[in-house]
């Protein structure tokens, strides 16, 4: 049986949780392996995490990219416009579930089609099928320019997604193939945070030798 005294101390505990801000293309199988980490980190720190939308599409814009590259940065406007409308039109409480149903058909899946990805996750989140009219759609291109400038602001224009931002700091990443689980992914968001705290710190990189794992 939950009593006030217990309401009470879960409402303390929760208000006092730190913010993390996560900036994301639905796309990008790098950033949906760090949005995978950052909630195994919930289950272990004290933060809440804030699920913003940013474009690998607007990232790109006006760069000479091979033709391949260049036809799926055109194909992938669609997702993040409708997770942008959905959230405009209902609410942003839907971005986070909109991004877990596309991150799972795109990168679990393997779901290539941008129109059955955006399809099926309306449907898996309950909200109204129309909204994949808005993939092809500039109604809403400001809000979502200004939600991806939000982020890249936070770090500059040659990285690209993920973007963390936590404790009056920002950075890109960190770039995993695997998802830390339980207390190492506390660990690794320490270091994470640490290292981005510093401020003469830049850059630490290595070559990658595998692909992300799907999760």
């Amino acid at each position: 049986m939950t009593t006030k005294g217990d309401s009470a101390m879960t409402s303390a505990a929760e208000a006092v949780k730190s913010k993390a801000d996560f900036w994301f293309d639905p796309a990008c199988p790098f950033a949906w392996v760090t949005s995978r980490w950052i909630g195994e980190v919930e289950k272990v720190r004290d933060i809440e995490t804030r699920w913003h939308v940013m474009s690998l599409s607007v990232l790109n814009e006006g760069r000479e990219l091979d033709p391949d590259y260049q036809r799926a940065m055109d194909q992938n406007w669609g997702p993040v416009r409708v997770i942008i409308a959905a959230s405009e039109l209902h609410g942003p409480e839907h971005i986070k579930p909109l991004y877990d149903a596309m991150g799972s058909f795109i990168h679990n899946e393997g779901v290539k089609d941008r129109t059955e990805v955006i399809r099926r996750a309306l449907e898996e989140v309950g909200l109204p099928a129309s909204l994949a009219d808005y993939a092809d759609s500039e109604e809403f291109d400001a809000q979502l320019r200004a939600s991806h400038k939000s982020g890249i602001e936070l770090v500059g224009q040659d990285v690209g997604t993920p973007v963390v931002a936590f404790d009056g700091t920002a950075f890109f990443g960190p770039v995993m193939t695997r998802v830390p689980q339980g207390e190492e992914a506390g660990e690794v968001w320490d270091a994470s945070v640490t290292l981005a705290g510093y401020p003469h710190f830049f850059e630490i990189k290595r070559s990658r030798t595998e692909r992300p794992q799907a999760v």
